[in-house]
């Protein structure tokens, strides 16, 4: 069974930057595509950032597109998002995913497996 953990959130004022990481356990992370999601309370989880398995395709949502950077390490089986100049709409719990089962990556559904999240608060 794959495991995924997330780590490097917290506290940031606005403007500032963190560093994500997801580290992958019982798989094998460079077979797989990794995405990066996010859900704000009251709000659906929804789509940051895409990396294909060999690090040579990604893609982000429009909101974080030019201020999140999505990178992998395949020898250390994780993964990254990088982010900065955040905002406090950046505010939300991140979740990484592994083996996308669906076709587009940006659906919620279309990834099988997922970590228990990790808690991004900015601050105005």
């Amino acid at each position: 069974q794959v495991q995924l953990v997330e780590s490097g959130g917290g506290l940031v004022q606005a403007g500032g930057s963190l560093r994500l990481s997801c580290v992958a356990s019982g798989g094998n992370i460079s077979s797989s595509n990794v995405g990066w999601f996010r859900k704000a309370p009251g709000q659906e989880r929804e789509f940051v950032a895409f990396i294909n398995r060999n690090g040579y395709i990604t893609n982000y949502a429009d909101s974080v597109k030019g201020r999140f950077t999505i990178s992998r390490d395949n020898g250390k089986n994780a993964a990254y998002l990088q982010m900065d100049s955040l905002k406090p709409g950046d505010a939300a719990v991140y979740y990484c995913s592994m083996f996308q089962v669906g076709t587009t990556a940006t659906r919620v559904r279309d990834w099988r497996f997922w970590g228990q999240g990790t808690q991004v608060t900015v601050s105005s």
